[in-house]
């Protein structure tokens, strides 16, 4: 009992963190840009402390997931919390498509940073794994070591994809479809290039059919401050890879809705993650940092990306949307995603309770 209660306060701090420097980004730009604030809250549902100081109302919410920048100018309110009336030029809509921009990408922005900044943290404190792809050993009889591949070849293609990391190899071995060919291009340690098709072989453990290629990675690490930087730039931009990959697949049929992880997912991951230290939440709060500034800029309706989609529409057109229809748009974006939360929570308490 008491480790599922720490387990929830550690996923609180983590969710907490992630979407205060997400609503700080947007906080601090629209602050910069003289657009009146009119709340900035952390977490959703009813009130449970508030403050109110200057113009802009601080507030934490009951439901620990989510949170918000109330701007003017969004939803149509023309007055403050004194009933006097905002100003046209202190309204979101009325600032520059340029300053409107800034404003909606920095919540996104600012996650990225975020992530940036852990990731290097995990690598000054405890070394910088490195990331390049290359076979740390192959095991003697498996397809791997049969094909003639060797420790030390590095692996430049998985299926046609290019990979530049360990991180990008895992990611398209583990999307080939089980029990089937994994076509290579292996570079050797004399710098030969050759083509490898690999047939995986297929093993009976405990009753079940697993298939095995016979490779192992394992990184080692390197400490430093460069090395620090090198490996937080690398990590961050296989993270984004494997989210357009991820991306691309659910829209192909790759990958099952089934697949997603919702808040029930992450608090499960947290407490696997919790009991190899703080150095692995770190990374962890990094990853899901990068995925909810990922998921934020794609262009559907509600997401900022959607918003930021319909400023180009504007740049386009030379005149915005009728507010009416963007908030129409917006709404049934916001169903939608809500729709989709459930579901995914749902099968994630599904599978939490049956696995």
């Amino acid at each position: 009992m008491m480790n599922s209660i720490v387990t929830l306060i550690i996923f609180i701090i983590i969710l907490g963190i992630i979407i205060l420097v997400h609503e700080f980004g947007h906080f601090i730009f629209s602050k910069k840009f003289g657009v009146y604030v009119h709340e900035f809250a952390i977490g959703m549902g009813p009130k449970i402390f508030s403050r109110q100081k200057g113009e802009t109302e601080y507030s934490i919410r009951a439901i620990p997931i989510g949170g918000f920048c109330s701007l003017a100018g969004e939803d149509g309110e023309e007055t403050d919390d004194k009933g006097k009336k905002i100003p046209k030029k202190r309204k979101l809509f009325a600032k520059p498509i340029w300053q409107r921009f800034l404003i909606l990408f920095f919540g996104a922005g600012n996650n990225f940073i975020l992530a940036y900044i852990f990731l290097f943290l995990v690598a000054l404190i405890g070394g910088a794994p490195i990331m390049d792809p290359v076979i740390s050993g192959v095991t003697e009889n498996y397809p791997m070591a049969e094909a003639g591949i060797e420790q030390g070849d590095k692996i430049l293609e998985v299926n046609g994809h290019k990979t530049k990391t360990i991180d990008d190899v895992q990611l398209y071995i583990t999307l080939n479809k089980v029990g089937t060919d994994l076509d290579l291009k292996i570079e050797n340690s004399e710098g030969q290039v050759k083509d490898y098709t690999i047939t995986p072989i297929k093993v009976k453990e405990d009753g079940q059919e697993n298939y095995y290629y016979g490779v192992e990675f394992k990184q080692t690490q390197r400490r430093g401050f460069i090395e620090a930087i090198k490996y937080s730039y690398l990590k961050a931009g296989a993270i984004f890879r494997q989210m357009w990959v991820v991306l691309g697949n659910l829209f192909t049929g790759g990958l099952s809705v089934n697949n997603l992880s919702g808040p029930v997912g992450i608090y499960s991951v947290v407490g696997e993650a919790r009991s190899y230290g703080i150095l692995t939440l770190l990374q962890l709060t990094a990853l899901l940092s990068i995925n909810v500034g990922f998921l934020n800029l794609i262009p559907f309706p509600a997401f900022d990306g959607g918003r930021i989609f319909l400023l180009l529409i504007e740049k386009l057109r030379g005149k915005p949307l009728k507010a009416e229809t963007e908030n129409l748009i917006n709404t049934v974006g916001f169903i939608l995603i809500m729709l989709l939360a459930l579901y995914v929570t749902g099968h994630d308490i599904f599978t939490l309770m049956f696995k």
